[in-house]
């Protein structure tokens, strides 16, 4: 008989990505620069009782020693946004002093030859487009359009692509139906009506930014989630996962349609759809099925990541603009880190144009209604003395980007559980 030969049992062939593929990570202005005094946002942490931002990452001071962490750190680009209410503080007036500020913190970022993914409206408002109503209000697109009709003139020249707005769904549902963010009204009307207006605004923004740059590259974050049925057999379930996945996922982009030169997809939630006697299928409880979650309770399903890039595919470009998890255990950053990134490459090797990948978060920061306790950091921050460590996540990911890929030394961690001490030191 000949000899028959076995396959090795791991394959560790490494994943080498796309030339030109971007290495990122995300923050957004409210949660790491501090004293955004004149949002929503900041009205509301003082009034609700809510733990409250402060100076958060001071970052807004601090952000030449961050971006010099990134440069070292391998990444070639880098998302982050500016703050509306603090450009507009009041109706009209804008600070030039602020845009100032915001084209030196960019020119940081493109005197180290970084790619800038910018977003123009990451969850704040000023507040005194909150007295007038949010974005439940018409004018309210008409008010960010001026906004980007005056900022993108003076940013034009240090931005690479453009974010108009972060996960427009996701504040529709945290300010209107979940009602845990402001304005805290529970109204489905007015959860419509905000759905709405966000669509005209990114239309409108999009628009006025290819005015100014006519070869700009535009587009938007957007909440992706997988769903899967229960029960494989439920024709009731598996209805609930197209209906849920139409209206979730791909919704928003219908609706604003021949305005998008890339797809920003951020990806964190995966849920399972199960009748439960009523006629609506049901999320499932994580917890009852004893999967891996992350400290805040999110389940760890690095498989959704290629279910929602092959679904979402439609010729245009996708950048994953944010990805992480919350977590005290590093370790378990560094498995989940490189089981999304081997998700990704499969979704390459089937086709779909994944041109780039953002972790959040570059630092531990104010995470909205959550506060300072969840850690989606790279990089530790201490917030009584602003201290910034890097974690040895930080740098296996910086290993991951400098070789654009992940390494043969690197591929024997992935499907085995990683310890902190195994992995401080790189492997060469």
């Amino acid at each position: 008989m000949a000899d028959v030969k076995v396959p090795p049992k791991h394959d560790h062939t490494p994943l080498i990505f796309p030339e030109g593929f971007l290495w990122g990570s995300a923050t957004s202005s409210h949660q790491v620069e501090g004293n955004n005094i004149h949002s929503d946002w900041w009205d509301w942490e003082s009034k609700s009782g809510h733990e409250k931002s402060g100076e958060a990452c001071d970052q807004y001071n601090r952000y030449e020693e961050d971006f010099k962490l990134i440069k070292d750190l391998h990444q070639n680009a880098h998302r982050l946004s500016i703050e509306w209410a603090r450009i507009e503080p009041s109706e009209g007036v804008f600070d030039q002093n602020e845009i100032n500020h915001y084209i030196k913190t960019l020119t940081s970022l493109k005197s180290r030859n970084i790619k800038v993914m910018l977003t123009l409206h990451h969850f704040t408002l000023p507040l005194w487009v909150s007295k007038k109503g949010g974005w439940s209000k018409r004018k309210s697109a008409w008010y960010f359009e001026r906004f980007v009709k005056k900022i993108v003139p003076e940013l034009k020249d240090y931005v690479d692509f453009w974010i108009t707005i972060n996960e427009p769904e996701g504040y529709v549902w945290c300010a209107y139906i979940g009602a845990k963010w402001p304005p805290q009204k529970k109204s489905k009307w007015l959860a419509l009506k905000t759905n709405w207006n966000l669509v005209r605004a990114h239309k409108k923004a999009y628009r006025v930014i290819h005015q100014i740059v006519p070869h700009a590259k535009v587009g938007m974050a957007q909440n992706v989630q997988s769903y899967t049925a229960y029960h494989k057999h439920s024709f009731r379930e598996q209805l609930g996962v197209i209906i849920s996945d139409l209206s979730s996922n791909h919704l928003f982009y219908f609706l604003s349609r021949g305005t998008h030169d890339f797809l920003g997809l951020n990806y964190y939630f995966h849920y399972r759809l199960k009748e439960d006697g009523g006629l609506i299928p049901e999320v499932t409880n994580v917890r009852s099925y004893t999967k891996e979650v992350s400290d805040l309770g999110w389940e760890i399903f690095p498989e959704g990541m290629f279910d929602i890039l092959t679904d979402m595919a439609d010729g245009l470009p996708i950048y994953i603009t944010e990805c992480g998890i919350a977590t005290s255990n590093d370790d378990r950053r560094i498995r989940f880190v490189m089981q999304y990134l081997q998700e990704v490459y499969r979704a390459i090797a089937a086709g779909v144009k994944v041109k780039g990948f953002f972790y959040w978060s570059l630092l531990d920061n104010f995470e909205w209604a959550d506060g300072f306790d969840p850690k989606f950091g790279l990089i530790e921050v201490d917030f009584k003395t602003q201290k910034r460590t890097v974690r040895p996540s930080a740098e296996i990911y910086a290993d991951i980007a400098k070789n654009n890929g992940i390494r043969h030394e690197l591929m024997k961690f992935l499907g085995h559980r990683i310890h902190v001490t195994d992995v401080i030191e790189i492997p060469k």
